[in-house]
């Protein structure tokens, strides 16, 4: 029964990934697979270590980081909504989730929350060999919901063009506004 669980831990925790990748990825008409599977393998992975990082670090983090990250999170999104409106309105190519950069910071910002259930599950009690669930599912998971999200973004873009980009930015803003204060 932990096994299931876990998986549908996993699966919540991925839910803001697809959004994030859908919402971002609407400026990117005709992304390549190999591109996409980087992308994915990024998010993958930075999710899966803050989870293990909140498990590992758990009773530390919860009692002196964790408020700040909240913030950090939010603060990075906003970026991220932003920098896709601004470009939404810009004659440059957009490059949202294309650069390195960019899909770091949408990584960490969409990932806090992993690193909060690892600290609930460091806390929790649970031991090293009760992680390898949920890090292979988190893992997994977080890569199939990125590359389903952006497959769908890059189509809905195509076909939507500025408005699904502003529309994506908006969305992302409001996921950054809603780490720290928890409003929906």
């Amino acid at each position: 029964m932990d096994i299931v669980k876990d998986i549908l831990l996993a699966a919540s925790l991925c839910a803001d990934c697809f959004a994030v990748a859908l919402c971002a990825s609407v400026s990117m008409s005709g992304v390549k697979w190999k591109e996409v599977m980087r992308i994915a393998l990024i998010f993958a992975v930075i999710q899966t270590s803050l989870l293990f990082v909140g498990w590992a670090f758990g009773d530390f983090i919860a009692r002196y980081i964790i408020k700040i990250v909240s913030y950090v999170g939010m603060l990075l999104l906003v970026f991220v909504g932003g920098s896709m409106i601004k470009e939404a309105f810009s004659d440059e190519d957009p490059r949202n989730l294309s650069g390195l950069r960019n899909i770091v910071i949408a990584g960490i910002a969409d990932s806090i929350d992993a690193l909060a259930v690892g600290i609930s599950m460091s806390m929790a009690g649970r031991g090293l060999s009760g992680m390898w669930v949920p890090v292979v599912a988190v893992f997994v998971i977080t890569a199939f919901s990125v590359v389903l999200g952006i497959k769908g973004g890059s189509f809905i873009g195509s076909r939507s063009g500025r408005p699904a980009a502003v529309i994506g930015g908006i969305v992302l803003i409001c996921l950054g506004i809603n780490i720290p204060l928890g409003l929906f």
